[in-house]
């Protein structure tokens, strides 16, 4: 496929934004690229505008599941096909989205919602595009910073503290990754994770620990390979640490709470009956003649 059509989650800020400028270089590219801030996307947007890419932004909360839909039915709308998703929206375990319990107004734990079942629900909404842009990847920016999933307690109403909700969260991307992965045809479509550095200089790592360990382009160039690089072609199920294949927390590999988290996932995202509210900026789009019925993906 010539034209390759990119969605990047969280992309005026840190690792989506690196990405995205990166990625704008690249010519026959389409890049549509998601935020939480109307004003960031249109900066974003003036400032990649000469970039040889098509530009295309998408606000949406992700702290909201009808925003997350509206934002599936936006992409779907402007694009056919796409050649990659990366799952890099998220908060951080502590400022500047706060260290105490909140809930979303689906009423679960803020960051259950923003960095796990937004991005659930995001990729299965997309499954028939990723599979018309086959060969296709997904590419969920997760952490080694994991913590069990309390299925008993997903909320962590008991014992919460802003860091465990975060390595639950992001350890529940993990998991239903794996499952996804098995799930898919690998000749068509990859899923993988991967830890993209420690502490990198962004603003939600400075405003909630005070320094970073690694530079952004150590996470940048760890993740472009996740995206790019050919030897990575029919590579699924895999979670790194950088450019390092890594094991994750055993939980991600045992089937049976793979199972049960992914029924859980799944029951928790179904679509609200609430109208979205998603604003765009975009060129005309470009539309592919003649896609092919997309096989069928998922349960």
């Amino acid at each position: 496929m010539s034209d390759r059509s990119i969605v990047i989650t969280g992309a005026t800020d840190g690792l989506g934004r690196a990405l995205s400028g990166v990625l704008a270089r690249r010519p026959a590219t389409t890049l549509i690229l998601h935020g939480r801030n109307q004003s960031r996307l249109d900066e974003l947007a003036t400032t990649l505008a000469d970039a040889p890419a098509s530009i295309h932004t998408i606000r949406a909360d992700f702290s909201e599941l009808a925003q997350v839909h509206g934002l599936a039915d936006e992409i779907t709308e402007f694009t056919d096909h796409i050649s990659v998703l990366v799952n890099n929206a998220g908060i951080g375990g502590g400022e500047p989205d706060g260290t105490d319990r909140r809930l979303t107004v689906d009423g679960h734990e803020l960051r259950f919602a923003v960095n796990h079942l937004a991005p659930f629900a995001l990729t299965r909404r997309l499954l028939p595009l990723i599979d018309r842009g086959a060969p296709a990847r997904i590419v969920n920016v997760a952490s080694i910073g994991q913590a069990p999933i309390n299925f008993d307690d997903p909320t962590l109403e008991h014992g919460y503290s802003g860091m465990r909700a975060y390595g639950q969260s992001k350890l529940a991307m993990i998991t239903t990754g794996f499952a996804l992965a098995r799930q898919l045809d690998p000749h068509r479509v990859t899923v993988n994770s991967l830890h993209p550095a420690t502490y990198m200089p962004t603003k939600m790592v400075l405003e909630s620990v005070g320094y970073s360990i690694d530079s952004l382009e150590t996470g940048l160039q760890a993740t472009l390979r996740l995206l790019l690089a050919p030897e990575l072609d029919g590579v699924t199920g895999q979670f790194y640490d950088r450019t390092r294949a890594a094991k994750t927390h055993a939980d991600a590999y045992d089937p049976s709470i793979q199972q049960k988290l992914w029924d859980l996932s799944a029951r928790l995202t179904k679509r609200p009956e609430r109208p979205s509210k998603i604003q765009r900026h975009c060129p005309t789009p470009r539309r592919r003649h003649q896609p092919h019925d997309p096989q069928h993906l998922a349960p």
